[in-house]
């Protein structure tokens, strides 16, 4: 069985974000790493070179394959900050359409900018994704 190659690193994440070129885009990595952290109660860490990734979770599928995993995160992008929110979004359409600006993949969340979406939104979908994580993840 293949091994996941994005694995949690000892790597600093003050060190990643303070490397963000952008200072628009580091800000926003640091008020997204305060609100993922707020929520999950864990502290940051690096989960390959450019994952920030907060609290875990073990998984196991039916196939037999599991591993451990984040329970949010995001990652600074070249197009978007991608927010990472392990339960999706397919129970949140009431939340998504009071977000604002942004566009999805199965567990990714593509912004511009913080300033594009509404941070008190942002917040009600990472709660949600972490508590159904945990709840079916315990």
């Amino acid at each position: 069985m293949a091994e996941l190659k994005t694995r949690r690193t000892d790597a600093s994440v003050a060190d990643f974000l303070a490397a963000i070129p952008d200072e628009g885009r580091r800000a926003d990595c640091r008020a997204v790493a305060d609100l993922m952290a707020g929520v999950t109660g864990a502290e940051a860490e690096m989960w390959g070179p450019a994952i920030v990734g907060f609290g875990r979770y073990h998984y196991r599928y039916a196939s037999g394959r599991e591993g451990d995993w984040f329970l949010a995160g995001f990652s600074p992008r070249k197009q978007n900050l991608t927010l990472y929110l392990m339960s999706g979004y397919d129970d949140h359409e009431a939340l998504m359409a009071r977000l604002g600006k942004h566009t999805i993949g199965k567990s990714c969340l593509y912004v511009k900018r913080l300033s594009d979406i509404d941070l008190d939104v942002l917040r009600e979908l990472v709660t949600a994704s972490v508590a159904h994580m945990r709840a079916t993840n315990p």
